[in-house]
């Protein structure tokens, strides 16, 4: 016997959830594909673990339709939608076996035990757990505890696996296996999964797509690349990963090009469809070059302006691999991410700012 994993489609057609006067969620939106891992991402109290118990009929849409594998689910219970769902705490038993906190779905469902022992040990065996079935959960690392929970979602077969801040319990360098485990697996089975998570770097680490939330709304959805390197608004540009946001002005555009002037210098950027007059800049921070002041006339480095934006440096930090800057300019504070740690440049330091285009984006003010 093997398991039969299927991958099912999720859809959101204007989707509202109320709560008394108070709304969580308000005429969202979207579709999953099959076989596609979707991370809802957004800060605290934006709605994205609300979308995801929507998804699992745990909790019920006041108006709007959602359908899995095409079918409307909209008004069915938890226990008659095809998904699964691993949580924040992993909620195993911790006095039932490895084994038994597998087969525990299974056989409340009305497998016989024959059967579901047998399904147990593939879920472990996926998961990279064969052999630990007979060992207690307090016998387990975080890790193991997170692909137990994980093996106990995908024995029951379902259309669409959830996750729900899989990996919050878990310490940094941990984190980074776990959630690489969890991409491969989801790729190597084809699944459809709904990841959720406030983790930036994590979402972008592990999705297909991501739906960022904001307020009840989606804010932006896109794959992680569009999402970092083309952020509709400033919300987005500095939720996900650092950005400087920076007054700058359109002087021309066409429908694909812009020439933008910052402070005295001027770049060519994407238009994104922004015409001519004032605009935001968002700028990451690695994207900020600088140069002590004295060294800064007639160079530049790659894809950079020779002309130079004066500034000083306020605050500098090692972190090891890099340095962090802080730098009062004309143009405010900017926060830098500097590679070169072998040539730091100190605290109090007067420089030259460039800007590299990859990294600059034009946000409508």
């Amino acid at each position: 016997m093997s398991l039969h994993l299927k991958a099912g489609s999720v859809t959101f057609e204007n989707v509202t959830k109320k709560y008394g006067a108070v709304t969580a969620i308000d005429n969202v939106s979207f579709s999953i594909e099959p076989g596609h891992l979707v991370t809802l991402l957004g800060p605290s109290g934006c709605g994205k673990t609300t979308t995801l118990r929507m998804i699992a009929g745990l909790e019920h849409a006041s108006s709007g339709r959602i359908l899995i594998g095409g079918k409307d689910v909209t008004s069915l219970p938890a226990t008659d939608r095809d998904v699964s769902m691993v949580f924040q705490s992993y909620a195993l038993f911790p006095h039932m076996t490895v084994g038994e906190n597998v087969a525990y779905g299974l056989t409340v469902s009305g497998f016989k035990k024959a059967e579901a022992t047998e399904r147990a040990e593939e879920g472990l065996a996926l998961v990279g757990l064969a052999g630990y079935a007979s060992r207690l959960p307090s016998e387990l690392s975080g890790g193991q505890q997170q692909r137990v929970a994980v093996a106990r979602a995908l024995v029951l077969e379902p259309e669409v696996l959830l996750l729900d801040e899989p990996l919050s319990n878990l310490d940094a360098k941990l984190r980074r296996k776990v959630r690489e485990e969890i991409r491969d697996l989801q790729q190597n089975l084809g699944l459809t999964a709904v990841y959720v998570t406030h983790d930036q770097e994590e979402a972008l680490a592990v999705s297909d797509r991501i739906i960022v939330m904001n307020r009840s709304v989606i804010a932006q959805e896109g794959t992680p690349r569009e999402l970092y390197e083309a952020p509709s608004s400033a919300f987005i540009a500095d939720f996900i990963g650092d950005a400087n946001l920076i007054a700058g002005e359109v002087i021309n555009a066409d429908h694909e090009k812009a020439k933008v002037r910052i402070d005295s210098v001027e770049y060519d950027l994407p238009s994104r469809g922004l015409g001519r007059g004032s605009a935001q800049i968002a700028i990451r921070p690695d994207s900020i070059l600088l140069e002590p002041a004295p060294q800064s006339s007639g160079q530049s480095s790659e894809g950079a302006n020779q002309v130079g934006i004066k500034g000083s440096v306020t605050h500098a930090t090692y972190l090891g691999n890099q340095m962090h800057y802080s730098v009062d300019s004309s143009l405010g504070e900017l926060f830098v991410v500097d590679y070169r740690i072998d040539n730091a440049i100190k605290a109090g330091s007067d420089i030259s700012i460039t800007f590299a285009t990859k990294g600059m984006a034009l946000i409508a003010p």
